[in-house]
């Protein structure tokens, strides 16, 4: 089940972006992770239009957006391949129609997903926090 976040699912949410960021972010250093928790708790999550997926009463997996901008998808990494991502990015998809997103590119998870799933794009920009290069992806949703 899919549902709006509320402030009650921040614990649960900040659980699973921690696991999921050591997978998928290990290459960050723990300073600017420590950073961007505080700032994904106090900022991104209060600010984003963010749904998370529950299954059996637990929260297992969200996605944050800003517009059309998948600021963070993160899942519970033992929930990984159980099609969560999936259907956090269709629900965005079905809202908002075409998405973008930028993802680390030393992020393979991630990359592995958003090509998998059909975003397309090539363009690198450094990430204005951490200085690692990002790549800007786009899904167009065609009529």
């Amino acid at each position: 089940m899919i549902r709006t976040f509320t402030s009650e699912d921040t614990d649960a949410v900040i659980a699973i972006w921690q696991s999921a960021s050591e997978l998928a972010h290990s290459f960050l250093p723990a300073d600017f992770m420590i950073e961007a928790e505080r700032l994904t708790r106090e900022v991104y999550l209060p600010q984003a239009e963010t749904w998370v997926f529950v299954r059996d009463g637990a929260i297992v997996g969200f996605i944050g957006l800003i517009d059309a901008y998948i600021g963070g998808l993160f899942v519970d990494p033992s929930h990984h391949g159980e099609g969560i991502g999936r259907a956090l990015v269709d629900k965005a998809v079905a809202e908002k129609g075409s998405l973008t997103i930028e993802v680390f590119v030393d992020n393979a998870i991630g990359r592995r997903f958003y090509t998998a799933y059909g975003f397309t794009g090539d363009k690198q920009v450094s990430d204005p926090h951490s200085g690692f290069p990002l790549l800007q992806l786009t899904y167009e949703v065609t009529a």
